[in-house]
């Protein structure tokens, strides 16, 4: 299979000689590039072979399946740890030598200071050898730095890859294991828990592989410094390791405490990211019902409590980060206080020996080891949230499985099935039946009778606890709600089959999407959104069926496709496409559209999951069994109208001909030669150009604290810098003084020399303290500022998206949505605040040791000056690249969030098409487009860090021999402190440097953050002028030349309408599918804003604010929106209603009994987006909420175009006697829910056709409702008639 995205050059990677790769050449055409221009997804070089997606996610995913072997064997639980171990082990192993070597050359550095101190010390101009050995130790001193620059880079470098290999081989074991999730492990999991282990938790893999080797590298060199301090001053040595031991015995215990607050946090994220996720995907509910308020408390609620975890571990992050900034200075203070203490004398190379070695422990014990306890920590938390998500059950498809002997056939014994394991009924029970091709089985029965878990068994979804399902031959499932994945109406309809003209052409003409695709302004290469938008529910359910008529399967299983379509559509699909194009196989329908059983070779009755009639319906007339009296009499069509959007087309044909016999399986093409790829299409989103602005920072500080915090927070942070200089500088004093003492020159017994030295410590004493007092309070404060600050822009973003039209939602998808809200709030909450502190505190204290390198040593400003500028002016070239590089990471990473969440919606439709290795294809596309991103980002910030640190080396050189030139000149404190700076600045300055770059790729988050707070918004939700409080007193509204669009370079889809409906009248609306039904309600709901006058009880609806307006009107959607949590509570989000209440109005809409059968009745809670009831169920449960506001206007929107007639039947007649008084609009296809109101409006193509009573409309022949009418059948038709008079 070809890539999805394909790469014409090479990655030059893969030419790069040794020196290439060392420094990082082979990306200087990618920087020429950036410099020129903004760069695009194409610059990015393609992903290297060994790190592509599916070979890393099939080796570890190896190493895994061996694992759960080798525990179920022994019988134990399987650990992914053990897997990854036995996957990355050995290679890890080898390149944690090169930290060894690394961390060598740092501690190798003190000595050869040493060396050029005491040649200093015992200074003589006339020895030529001292000089020539001192030049020697400073050319080892400067080629130590230099390859210890080198090494560095390459080990992080190396690091970072394996911990990218690592994280995307754990992504695609993820996705695999979603797309085999069984019905009851989707319970147990959610899209909102799925998205956050691929955002969070795999991140932690980026960040544990760098530092994990200094959990031995570190101890290791702590004990060789104590060797060297042994040599050089003895005894006193320890102390200082003391210190040390106590900081990293602390910072091991802060390691347990961030395990446990990361699993909290996590859990609570998972929380919030799922509800974000919902209310995306019920936003038109939720602005319906004018619920935005209570869900930003509610999401804000939650939200705050995952700060309060967040600020805990953040402190302890700021106290490991306090520790890095004083440790150091504590323990050269302790050492040299035991040493006075001991009376030991010291000389001028020894102090700066003890002073820089102490500076090698600096990073990697007192940074990177706390670093390493810290992210080991919670990646265990991570590796164990994955694994505990790989060991949910899976399905086991059993069936359905090629036919043996080339006959295909789907019989079923005895088959009984539980959908919850807990449960104590039986979804299904004792089902036996038989169908062989050519024949058509009717599935019928009330709403919740198991129809769909009758088509989930057969699928192999619904696990049997008895009896026997043969399912022999290909199976093509149209799920009762049609699922279309992000791409052209043709691809869905294709589905990865290979474009045949004329066999598509007929699938299209069978299921009546002609017309709609010659609407379309691209017919059939119309891109289609995330939820199948803008297509109708009409044109999706024909997609859906499209897409399987071309698949040219054996076996159909049809989940009440015709529910979704109009009288006359309906008829054309049952003609055209089930009996035509489909009459050579086997077709199970589902349907409440009794007029068509006549044509039903079998009819099989359920209810409550136990068949009750099976047979012909001629059989059932002879038996006398009236079909319709089994529920009530009725039938008829129910169709679903217009989503925003224009009318849409979909896709093409299915049928090979419609005449030839089906060939035999034994001659058919293999599956191959006929398969493609599934082509999908998720646009990348618009990232922003240029430099993060200053507005933004100012934003993100100012969103956390007031100006005055700010101030503080910025004299602390100089304070403690100056405290910490201020101790350098004292020690070279201090040095002077024992270096005189050590030769003589002035004696301790001296009153006067005790006095000084009692005052040098004293002050020593006093600067120590104030260090590390400052380093605590700056290091806390910044925490608190910026993680409060990620709080305030998460909720200001919260509340804009609520805040914005419906049609911002149709135009992002729910992937790029959830993307800030997982990954780039994560990096706020997580990284930002870490590398900002770093960088301040990196920063200041270059600037600090720079200004005191020029005090005590003036010449040194002259190397100095140059140094800044080539910094400066590398790091401006580098951000150019790294900026775009960062952008592109952030909306590749989208892509593959918008295809997990698409594919967890369509997942059974993915599972029956067997089409799931084709998506498994498509995530490693898109994760290798993003390791593009990722691949560069890294490899980009390591070119900068290795240029900064050889510049550091080379001013190494020049000061170390500067100093031995000019040592005549200088005295020993001089000499030793600007020695021992230079080498702390090596390390430093380029840190500070990438930091600051860092910065600005991470502030990348917050900009995206930003734009999300300032979206185009809806009209205000309240206005100075509140309608009365009982408004509207009679309901009746009217419509004045209104015309409807739903955004302002889309065609019309309500044209110039005028109508009135009376107060408390019973009005219907009828039409075609994409007649622009639902657009009239969109209208006066004014989810876009209509042109015209629309007029509620004399006010205009544009004179007030939205939930004045939306508060007022129950709505019944067409499509059933329910939310995680009890049931009660989708009853009633916010407790205004008793028991009693809610229990009446389940009894209106026919759901008590089911509600009481429930584990926990009211209490029961519902798995994500109500998956454990039927589609009808949850037609009716939202159905139940609009009534349960007990409004002057009710809408219903084909709210029960998924109940069978005879419960509707009874739930019009309720809701008639029940809300007499008030305006009940009907949208429907099923006739005879209109048939009894007062009058009837027809719209075709967003045009007002004809209006009247129905008595009048189905006297006139001419009239469309006329001919809706007689496309039912005779029975009907006359009931009907007799209804209308």
């Amino acid at each position: 299979m070809p890539p999805l995205y394909p790469k014409v050059k090479p990655n030059p990677l893969q030419k790069a000689n040794l020196c290439s790769r060392l420094f990082f050449w082979w990306l200087n055409p990618l920087f020429k590039i950036s410099h020129k221009r903004k760069l695009e997804e194409d610059d990015m070089y393609p992903v290297l072979p060994e790190d592509r997606s599916q070979l890393l996610g099939e080796e570890l995913q190896g190493y895994w399946d061996q694992e759960v072997l080798r525990a179920q064997k022994d019988e134990q639980k399987p650990s992914l740890m053990k897997a990854i171990v036995k996957c990355y082990g050995k290679s890890y192993l080898v390149l944690g030598m090169l930290t060894f070597l690394e961390e060598g050359t740092r501690v190798v550095q003190p000595i050869f200071l040493g060396k050029m101190v005491s040649y200093v010390e015992t200074y003589d101009p006339t020895d030529s050898a001292a000089l020539h050995e001192a030049y020697g130790y400073a050319a080892g001193l400067s080629a130590c730095v230099l390859v210890w620059a080198v090494l560095h880079h390459l080990y992080f470098y190396h690091m970072q890859r394996v911990g990218m290999r690592l994280r995307v081989a754990v992504c695609h074991m993820i996705y695999r294991k979603a797309l085999r999730l069984s019905s009851s492990a989707m319970g147990k999991t959610s899209t909102g828990q799925i998205v956050n282990l691929l955002s969070n938790d795999v991140n932690r893999f980026d960040q544990v592989t760098m530092f994990l080797h200094y959990l031995w590298v570190g101890p290791l060199q702590a004990i060789a410094v104590t060797a060297l301090l042994w040599m050089e001053i003895g005894m006193s040595c320890l102390a200082g390791m003391v210190v040390l031991i106590i900081l990293l015995l602390l910072q091991s215990c802060f390691g347990m405490l961030f395990s446990s607050l990361r699993s909290k946090t996590a859990a609570l994220t998972d929380k919030r990211i799922r509800t974000i996720s919902e209310v995306i995907t019920g936003i038109r509910t939720i602005k319906m019902n004018a619920w935005e308020k209570s869900f930003i408390d509610l999401i804000t609620r939650l939200r705050k409590k995952e700060i309060s975890k967040i600020l805990r571990s953040s402190y302890l992050r700021g106290m490991n980060l306090a520790t890095f900034f004083a440790v150091s200075k504590i323990m050269i203070f302790v050492t040299f206080i035991a040493n006075e203490l001991l009376d030991n004398l010291i000389t001028a190379s020894q102090v700066f020996v003890v002073v820089t070695l102490f500076e090698a422990l600096r990073f990697s014990s007192t940074l990177y080891f706390p670093m390493a306890v810290e992210k080991v920590s919670e990646a265990v938390v991570s590796i164990r949230r994955i694994k505990n998500f790989l060991l949910l059950d899976e399905t086991s498809q059993c069936y359905p499985q090629l036919p043996s002997d080339g006959r295909t056939i789907v019989d079923v014994q005895a088959f009984t099935a539980f959908g919850e394991k807990a449960s104590e009924t039986p979804t299904l029970q004792g089902l036996s039946f038989t169908v062989r091709p050519g024949e058509l089985l009717a599935v019928i029965g009330p709403v919740g009778a198991g129809k769909s878990s009758l088509l989930r068994a057969l699928l192999g979804e619904l696990p049997r606890s008895q009896g026997q399902v043969h399912v022999h031959g290909r199976v093509a499932y149209v799920p009762q709600q049609p699922w279309e994945f992000p791409g052209t109406v043709k691809s869905n309809i294709l589905f990865g089959k290979k474009y045949e003209k004329e066999r598509y052409e007929k699938v299209i003409e069978a299921c009546a999407l002609k017309k709609d695709l010659q609407l379309l302004e691209e017919g059939d290469l119309t891109e289609i959104g995330d939820r199948g938008i803008p297509l109708s529910e009409g044109q999706k359910a024909r997609v859906s069926l499209a897409r399987a008529v071309y698949q040219d399967a054996d076996i159909y299983l049809l989940d009440d496709p015709l529910s979704a379509v109009d009288a006359i559509v309906s008829r054309h699909l049952f003609e055209q496409c089930v009996r035509q194009a489909l009459k050579e196989k086997i077709t199970i329908l589902v349907t409440h559209q009794l007029q068509y059983l006549k044509y039903a070779s079998q009819i099989l009755i359920l209810k409550d999951g136990k068949m009750v009639e099976r047979g012909t319906y001629s059989e059932f007339l002879k038996s006398r069994v009236d079909i319709f009296s089994l529920f009530e009499k009725v039938n008829e069509q129910s169709e679903p109208s217009a989503v925003p959007g224009t009318p849409t087309v979909i896709s093409e044909s299915l049928v090979q001909s419609l005449q030839s016999p089906r060939p035999s399986l034994k001659d058919a093409a293999p599956e191959d030669q006929e398969s493609e790829n599934i082509q999908v299409t998720l646009p990348l989103e618009d990232h922003l150009g240029g430099k993060v602005g200053f507005k933004t920072y100012k934003n993100y500080f100012t969103g956390g604290a007031d100006w005055l915090v700010i101030i503080f927070l910025i004299l602390v942070n100089i304070a403690a810098q100056v405290a910490y200089v201020l101790q350098d500088w004292w020690l070279a004093f201090w040095v002077n003084v024992q270096s005189d003492l050590y030769s003589g020159v002035l004696v301790k017994e001296d009153e006067f020399i005790v006095f000084i030295l009692n005052w040098y410590l004293g002050v020593y004493s006093g600067l120590t303290v104030s260090t590390v007092l400052f380093g605590i309070t700056k290091s806390l404060l910044i925490f608190y500022i910026l993680v409060n600050s990620s709080l305030t822009l998460h909720n200001r973003m919260l509340e804009t998206i609520l805040r914005a039209p419906v049609l911002f939602f149709h135009r992002n998808p729910i992937g790029r949505i959830l993307n800030r809200f997982s990954k780039d709030i994560g990096h706020m909450d997580d990284l930002l605040p870490l590398i900002f502190q770093d960088f301040i505190q990196a920063f200041l204290l270059v600037i600090g040791v720079v200004g005191m390198m020029v005090a005590a040593v003036p010449w040194t400003a002259i190397p100095v000056i140059p140094l800044g500028i080539i910094f400066f002016f590398l790091r401006r070239y580098f951000l150019e690249t790294s900026r775009d590089v960062k952008r592109l990471e952030c909306t590749t990473r989208s892509l593959v969030f918008s295809h997990l969440a698409s594919s967890i919606r369509g997942l059974w439709t993915i599972r029956a098409y067997k089409a799931e290795q084709k998506f498994q294809e498509l995530f490693d596309a898109h994760q290798d487009l993003h390791s593009e991103a990722w691949f560069l980002l890294l490899t980009t910030s390591r070119w900068l860090a290795v240029y900064l640190d050889v510049t550091c080396a080379i001013f190494v050189t020049l000061v170390a021999f500067g100093a031995l030139i000019l040592a005549e000149t200088l005295d020993l404190g001089q000499v030793g402190l600007v020695l021992s700076l230079t080498l702390t600045l090596t390390g430093m300055f380029q840190w500070c440097v990438r930091q600051s770059a860092e910065i600005e790729n991470m502030m990348v988050s917050v900009e995206r953050g930003i734009e999300y707070t300032d979206l185009e918004k809806e009209a205000p939700w309240e206005l100075e002028y509140r309608p009365p409080p009982f408004w509207p007193p009679n309901g009746r509204i009217s419509f004045s030349s209104v015309n409807f669009r739903y955004n302002s370079d889309s065609p019309l889809v309500l044209r110039n309408l005028e109508e009135i409906i009376n107060s408390g009248e019973k009005y219907g609306i009828v039409g075609r599918t994409g007649a622009g039904k639902s657009s009239l309600i969109a209208a006066l709901f004014r989810l876009s804003e209509p042109e015209g006058d629309i007029c509620i009880d004399d006010i205009l609806t544009t004179y007030i604010g939205l939930h004045d307006l939306r508060k007022k009107m129950s709505v019944a959607p067409q499509e059933p929106v329910l939310f995680t949590g009890r049931m009660r509570n989708n009853l009633d989000p916010f407790n205004e209603h008793t028991d009693e209440e809610l229990w009446n109005v389940l009894e209106e809409v026919q759901l008590k009994d089911t509600i009481e059968h429930l584990p926990g009745k009211m209490n029961t809670e519902l798995a994500e987006s109500g998956l454990n009831l039927s589609v009808g169920q949850r037609q009716l449960v939202c159905l139940a909420r609009a009534i349960l506001k007990k409004n002057q206007i009710l809408i219903i929107d084909k709210a029960t175009s998924n109940v069978d007639p005879s419960t509707d039947k009874l739930i019009q007649r309720k809701i008639h006697e029940k809300f007499a008084q008030c305006t009940v609009i009907t949208i429907t296809h099923r006739l005879s829910n209109v048939i009894d109101c007062e009058w009837i409006l027809v719209l075709d193509s967003g045009i007002y056709r004809e209006a009247g009573e129905p008595h009048n409309l189905m006297q006139n022949e001419n009239s469309l409702f006329y001919k809706m009418v007689q496309q039912l059948g005779q029975a009907e038709v006359t009931a009907l008639t007799e209804r209308a008079k």
